[in-house]
């Protein structure tokens, strides 16, 4: 079977920003996989071998990635907990669903640019009313097809009330 992550011209499907750029939705059991990074100081040092890893049950298992959706959770300076959207169980990975109200807001630019996007989005939302439970950052795509596309996009989702 074909990996879904393979492509002829690039590893990372060209993002379409629209969709997710301050919008606020529901997720009611929404699928996940999950596996952990280790960073450090926040920098990712085994990121493409757990997306391999990834890569390897979802095939497998002939499941989708949804919207090429996976979610990270910076825990510390030397841990990332990543969640991979699927559309089904996966035999062999630690499954998770999540369900709340989300607000989701796009920015682009360089990754040091991090801080002032946390600091945007903490306003943004309590602009809206709403308080942020949780956090996650959806790194749309790796540094060579930002390269490739011209744009680092990368999204804030955070679960709110």
């Amino acid at each position: 079977m074909k990996s879904q992550f393979e492509s002829k011209t690039s590893c990372c499907p060209e993002f379409e920003p629209i969709p997710w750029d301050n919008q606020t939705f529901e997720w009611k059991d929404r699928r996940f996989i999950k596996d952990k990074v280790c960073t450090l100081f926040y920098m990712p040092v085994n990121f493409s071998g757990i997306m391999k890893r990834f890569d390897r049950k979802v095939t497998a298992a002939g499941a989708i990635v949804p919207d090429w959706l996976c979610l990270s959770d910076h825990t510390s300076k030397w841990n990332m907990d990543l969640y991979l959207a699927v559309d089904k169980e996966i035999p062999g990975a630690e499954n998770i669903k999540l369900t709340g109200k989300f607000f989701s807001k796009v920015y682009e630019g360089p990754f040091r640019d991090t801080g002032k996007w946390m600091k945007d989005y903490e306003s943004l939302t309590k602009s809206k009313g709403l308080i942020i439970k949780k956090q996650y950052m959806w790194y749309t795509t790796c540094p060579k097809c930002a390269k490739k596309y011209g744009k680092n996009y990368v999204v804030v989702v955070g679960r709110v009330e």
